[in-house]
């Protein structure tokens, strides 16, 4: 009542002032006038302006760490690959743009079937508008929700080429995007989100996207790098990161943008967008100085990768749990995650695989963790709409958690490895030992990131 009486009874008031104004003046002619007045009214009824321009500035920040996501890993690659490393991250705003578009946002977010899938009745956001969908945010035009999605269905893609970086195939990739995007995002978007999602209906929780996003795209990318192979001369030549400053400027980039991420999926501007936003800053926080500490104790030397990589590892983490956890368990989860994904990257020694830019180690484990910990940590005096872990009595929850998890990496692991399998056999995954020795930025893209002159 209160809300009407804030928004609903002046915009009434202004409405009718306009249709008697009108009909004093104008009489019949102005009816067409009238009826889009009307229309433009119940459209917009229960949008909330606060809550949507928290929305849009949420939606803004989260675009914000795919290009972010773009200078982290084009530091860490060699010279000669830093604009294929950071054109493959740039190219998937716009091909995930144009498939959430056309039907991806309708298969994650559309009417259920089965519990599995969406429908394809969203198709072109057909019946997606300014109205508010009262079952995802209740507060906010569907198309802001739509957006807000699609820069979480953008990024997360985007994380596995760190895997695969200096030697996929850039066509090949285009194709593997769409593909991945389609067959493992959007169905798993739609089982921890989507309204009659299985895991949604079983309890799992999932707040800003630890199993949906990172856990995901930390599978998939151990498939890409177990099929693709590792690098030429990994193991027997330095392959040391060209430009760490570089690097640090897109982990700042993304931890800025990560409070969008985390707080923005409380879908409102209030008080669980804080309590997200304080947990998110926290857990970065701890995490980048338990990965310094335990860097400095093992390598003799605490070094600015490890600190922008730790502080990367806390924000995948926290990500799952930051909107049902309280600030001290954020800086349990940041702190055992910075430990936790410092030993996750030493698990491509231990394997034998080549993970670049140690996307399994952070995202994959870090998710994980993410995960883990929210079935220990959540609490309902957080959130009312999630539910308690082990610690505050429930163990249920855990164990939901646990489900969740162990069938997000078999479906990732499964599907990621037949579209790859696919790919090779097709398009071929990986660009010649020729481009390969001459670098991805002339043989792919026919440019070069750096113009040396001759002296």
């Amino acid at each position: 009542m209160k809300k009407y009486l804030f928004f609903g009874a002046p915009t009434t008031f202004l409405l009718f002032t306009r249709l008697a104004f009108a009909q004093s003046t104008e009489g019949g002619a102005n009816q067409a006038t009238i009826a889009q007045t009307i229309q433009h009214v119940h459209r917009t009824v229960g949008v909330n302006p606060g809550d949507t321009t928290w929305m849009l500035i949420s939606t803004a920040l989260v675009m914000l760490m795919t290009p972010g996501l773009a200078l982290f890993y084009g530091g860490m690659v060699r010279r000669k690959n830093v604009l294929g490393t950071i054109m493959q991250s740039f190219i998937a705003i716009g091909v995930i743009t144009v498939q959430w578009v056309l039907f991806g946002y309708s298969l994650a977010f559309g009417p259920d079937i089965g519990h599995v899938i969406g429908s394809l009745k969203w198709f072109g956001l057909n019946g997606v508008g300014l109205a508010p969908n009262p079952e995802y945010a209740p507060t906010i035009p569907h198309e802001a929700f739509m957006l807000f999605q699609m820069m979480f269905a953008i990024i997360t893609p985007a994380l596995i080429t760190g895997a695969i970086a200096e030697r996929f195939k850039f066509k090949t990739y285009i194709v593997f995007l769409l593909l991945w995007a389609t067959f493992v995002y959007d169905p798993l978007a739609h089982w921890v989100w989507g309204v009659g999602g299985w895991m949604r209906n079983l309890g799992a929780l999932d707040f800003a996207g630890g199993l949906v996003v990172h856990v995901s795209s930390g599978v998939s990318a151990l498939v890409a790098a177990m099929l693709i192979g590792k690098r030429r001369g990994y193991g027997q030549e330095p392959m040391p990161p060209h430009n760490l400053t570089m690097t640090l400027i897109g982990a700042a980039l993304l931890w800025f943008g990560w409070f969008g991420f985390n707080a923005g999926s409380a879908l409102a501007s209030g008080a669980l967008a804080t309590s997200a936003f304080l947990a998110t800053q926290i857990a970065a926080s701890s995490a980048a100085l338990s990965w310094t500490i335990a860097e400095w104790f093992t390598r003799g030397k605490p070094t600015v990768l490890g600190a922008a990589s730790g502080a990367v590892a806390g924000l995948v983490a926290i990500t799952p749990a930051s909107g049902f956890v309280g600030p001290m368990a954020a800086l349990i989860i940041g702190l055992l995650g910075g430990i936790i994904c410092f030993s996750g990257i030493r698990l491509k020694e231990k394997f034998g695989y080549d993970d670049s830019l140690d996307t399994v180690g952070v995202h994959g484990v870090g998710g994980a963790w993410g995960a883990i910990a929210t079935g220990l940590f959540a609490s309902v005096m957080i959130n009312p709409a999630g539910a308690n872990g082990l610690f505050n009595g429930n163990i249920r929850l855990l164990g939901d958690q646990l489900i969740a998890l162990v069938v997000v990496v078999i479906y990732a692991f499964t599907i990621t490895w037949a579209i790859l399998k696919l790919l090779d056999k097709t398009m071929g995954l990986r660009v010649s030992p020729e481009d390969e020795i001459d670098g991805l930025d002339l043989a792919q893209h026919g440019e070069s990131g750096y113009v040396f002159e001759e002296l």
